[in-house]
């Protein structure tokens, strides 16, 4: 495709390519419904970190080989090795963490881009990130009840924060499998379509992030992750030094012209 370049990615079950401004991160272990591996856990910080670099980048947009799964959960194959000894534990939970946090941290906005099962880890991949659009024969579960496993606070709290703590309750105490319109109706994505129609729906958002302003849609993720804390933790002065980062910024003085002049902008993010 015009415009493509490679990402380098650390391990061949996580593929990253560029093309034109979006970031492309598949995560690409098929044969076990793209599971999460230690390897593919540890690549996302580092894919993350080179988007931030990148100031051709404005969208980081994660996916699943294949048709049948976006991630179905954690590699289990790994868990008598990782999970069974304390220390191991401690290990995996923390690369997790690690991605998780890098992910919902992102300057860049992140999307997930979900077709068929998304479960467990892959349930929280998906919350981390800003946006998520779901093809309709997805479904969806937090089955950890069912696994005797301990959720870490910032999985749970990215769960409340985006469904309200009734539906989260409702899904993680019963681990019971929901599917994309049950999804999109208590909130945990935000659009669903057939999935032939996937890709399109994808290039509505790839193509509306090439359009629009990055420093905007910068400023509004980060005074929004700012909303979602305690009130005497919002950090009012950095909200307002974005805002005005924005007001004197070039993109908003070719916004201006853009508009007098009929035409659309060409945003720089500068």
């Amino acid at each position: 495709m015009t415009g493509q370049r490679a990402y380098q990615s650390p391990t061949e079950r996580v593929q990253a390519w560029a093309d034109g401004s979006t970031l492309h991160i598949r995560f690409n272990n098929p044969t076990r419904h793209n599971a999460l591996s230690v390897d593919m856990w540890q690549a996302v910080p580092s894919l993350l970190r080179q988007a931030e670099g990148d100031e051709a980048i404005r969208l980081v947009v994660f996916s699943g080989a294949g048709e049948k799964s976006f991630v179905s959960g954690a590699d289990i194959s790994q868990f008598e090795d990782m999970r069974a000894a304390r220390e191991a534990v401690k290990q995996y939970e923390a690369l997790a963490e690690e991605a998780l946090m890098a992910i919902y941290l992102c300057a860049k906005p992140t999307l997930a881009c979900i077709r068929g099962y998304c479960i467990g880890g892959g349930v929280n991949v998906a919350i981390s990130c800003d946006l998520r659009i779901a093809s309709d024969d997805s479904s969806f579960a937090i089955p950890a009840a069912r696994l005797g496993l301990g959720y870490r606070l910032s999985a749970l709290k990215n769960l409340v924060d985006l469904v309200g703590v009734g539906v989260a309750k409702d899904l993680f105490f019963t681990a019971r499998r929901i599917d994309a319109a049950e999804a999109k109706s208590v909130g945990l994505i935000t659009r669903v379509c057939p999935g032939a129609n996937l890709d399109a729906l994808l290039k509505e958002y790839t193509d509306a992030m090439a359009q629009n302003a990055p420093l905007t849609v910068h400023a509004g993720k980060r005074i929004m992750q700012e909303i979602l804390k305690p009130d005497a933790d919002l950090d009012r002065d950095l909200c307002q030094q974005l805002i005005r980062q924005c007001f004197d910024s070039e993109d908003y003085a070719e916004g201006r012209r853009a508009f007098m002049e009929k035409r659309k902008p060409a945003f720089r993010g500068h």
